[in-house]
């Protein structure tokens, strides 16, 4: 059985950091593309962040590139969200995804077959 878990979210500033990081057990990370997906009250969820099984490729929504960077531990089985000069609008909750083996980073939920169970952020003024 696969289950991701999200931590490192929180109440912060805005202008400041975070790191969220998502544990697998279950399956071995190293050959799936992962992806971070968020979702602000009354909107739809949206990839923010996704890379590709090697490490080498990397997708960012418009949203936050430049200011959040995924990136992925194998020999942890762990998937990172860095982000930087946190805004009033990345207040969301955050999920982590388990994607596509051997593929690169994708935005599209249905490519994601399992899910972290969400952590929160909120970014106050």
């Amino acid at each position: 059985q696969v289950q991701l878990v999200e931590s490192g979210g929180g109440l912060v500033q805005a202008g400041v950091s975070l790191r969220l990081s998502c544990v697998a057990s279950g399956r071995t990370l190293s050959t799936y593309a992962m992806g971070w997906f968020r979702q602000a009250p009354g909107k739809e969820r949206e990839c923010v962040a996704a890379i590709s099984w090697s490490g080498f490729s990397t997708y960012y929504a418009d949203s936050v590139k430049g200011r959040f960077t995924i990136s992925r531990d194998n020999a942890k089985n762990t998937v990172y969200l860095q982000m930087n000069s946190l805004k009033l609008e990345d207040t969301a909750v955050y999920y982590c995804a388990l994607g596509p083996q051997f593929k690169g980073p994708t935005m599209f939920e249905y490519e994601y077959d399992y899910w972290g169970q969400g952590t929160q952020v909120t970014v106050s003024s």
